[in-house]
C-alpha cells in the first residue's frame, strides 16, 4: 500500500521568531533600490521625449544618481545577510530557482551597465573641460567608441533590467514563511510604483531648471504614481483582513493605535496625499517650489511607508 509522505512529516523545528528580522537596512535597500531604478525608467522616457529640452545634464544625472543609489542598495544587501564573506557563492555556485540568485545576478548586471553609462558620461564632460579635468579623464575623452550612439543602446538595456531589478524584492517578500500580507502580485504593482515615484521625485529636484513641459510630464507621473500607490494600501488597510486571520492579526498594528498605526499615517500623508496636492495646485499655477516640496515630501515618505509596511507583518512571532 502506497503511503503519502506528506502524512508522515516530522517537525524538526518548531519554536516561535519573536523579534523583527529585517529592519531599517532592507527598508534602505528597497528605498534605495526605487531611486536607483526609477531615476533610469523616468530618466530614459525623459530623454526619448525630449532630448533637445533637456540636453547632456540628464544624460550624466542619470548614471550619477542611479550607480550611487544603487551601491547603497548593494552595501546593505551585504551587510545585512548573515555570511557576508560568502556572498560571492551566488555567483559561483548559482541557484536558478532562488529569487535571491537571480535577482543578485540582475542587480549585478544593471550595476554594471549603469557604470559605463557612468564612465560616458564622465568622458563627454571632460571632452567639454578639456583643460581643467583629471590627466585620466583627459585620456577617457580620447576614447573614441564611448559615444552617445553606444549610450542610447546600454540605456535600453539598462530600462529592460531595471524592470525586473526594481520587481524581483516582491518575489523574495511574497516567497515569507506565515507573512500573508505580502503578496507578490500586489507587492509587484508596489514596487514599480515605488521606481516611478521616487525617479520623477529626484528628477524634479535635478531638474529645477528644466522647462514647465518637462516638469509637468514628471508632475503628472509623480501625481499618478502616488496616487495608485495610495489605493493600494488603502485596499490592504480596509479589506486585506479578508485574506486570512494572520492579516486582520497584523493589520491590528495600524488600525489600533501605537507607534505602527501614527507612523503608518505620517507616511501615507506624506508619501502619497501632500504630494498629489501639491502636485494638482503646481499644475494649475505652475510653481515650481511646489513640485519640489511635493518631491522632496515623497522621497521621505516612501522610506517611512516602506518601513512600516516591512515591520507590521513580523511583529507576530512565527511558531
Amino acid at each position: 500500500m502506497d503511503t503519502i509522505s506528506a502524512t508522515n512529516a516530522i517537525v524538526t523545528l518548531d519554536v516561535p521568531i519573536p523579534e523583527v528580522i529585517w529592519g531599517w537596512m532592507i527598508t534602505l535597500n528597497m528605498w534605495a533600490k526605487s531611486i536607483g531604478t526609477g531615476v533610469v525608467l523616468v530618466g530614459a522616457y525623459l530623454l526619448a521625449r525630449y532630448k533637445d529640452k533637456v540636453g547632456d545634464s540628464l544624460k550624466i544625472a542619470i548614471p550619477v544618481i542611479s550607480f550611487i543609489f544603487l551601491n547603497i542598495f548593494l552595501l546593505f544587501t551585504l551587510l545585512d545577510l548573515h555570511q557576508p564573506l560568502r556572498m560571492w557563492h551566488i555567483f559561483a555556485y548559482p541557484h536558478w530557482t532562488s529569487a535571491i540568485t537571480v535577482g543578485a545576478w540582475m542587480a549585478t548586471l544593471f550595476t554594471g551597465i549603469i557604470f559605463l553609462l557612468l564612465i560616458i558620461a564622465i568622458r563627454k564632460v571632460a571632452i567639454s573641460h578639456k583643460e581643467s579635468v583629471p590627466k585620466l579623464c583627459q585620456k577617457l575623452a580620447k576614447v573614441e567608441f564611448l559615444d552617445d550612439e553606444l549610450y542610447s543602446k546600454l540605456l535600453k538595456v539598462a530600462v529592460v533590467l531595471a524592470i525586473p531589478v526594481t520587481l524581483y524584492t516582491a518575489t523574495i517578500m511574497g516567497e515569507a514563511t506565515a507573512r500573508e500580507l505580502w503578496q507578490t502580485p500586489t507587492e509587484l504593482v508596489q514596487m514599480l510604483l515605488a521606481a516611478l515615484l521616487a525617479g520623477s521625485a529626484v528628477l524634479l529636484i535635478v531638474g529645477n531648471g528644466w522647462s514647465y513641459e518637462v516638469k509637468k510630464d514628471l508632475a503628472i507621473i509623480l501625481g499618478v504614481s502616488a496616487f495608485f500607490s495610495f489605493i493600494i494600501y488603502m485596499g490592504e488597510y480596509f479589506f486585506g483582513h479578508m485574506k486570512a486571520e494572520e492579516v486582520a492579526a497584523t493589520l491590528k498594528a495600524v488600525q489600533e493605535g501605537g507607534a505602527y498605526h501614527y507612523l503608518f499615517w505620517v507616511g501615507q500623508w506624506i508619501a502619497f496625499i501632500i504630494p498629489m496636492v501639491l502636485v494638482y495646485f503646481s499644475l494649475k499655477s505652475k510653481s515650481s517650489s511646489l513640485l519640489n516640496l511635493a518631491s522632496a515630501l515623497a522621497i521621505i515618505g516612501l522610506f517611512l511607508t516602506k518601513h512600516v509596511w516591512l515591520i507590521i507583518p513580523q511583529l507576530i512571532p512565527l511558531s
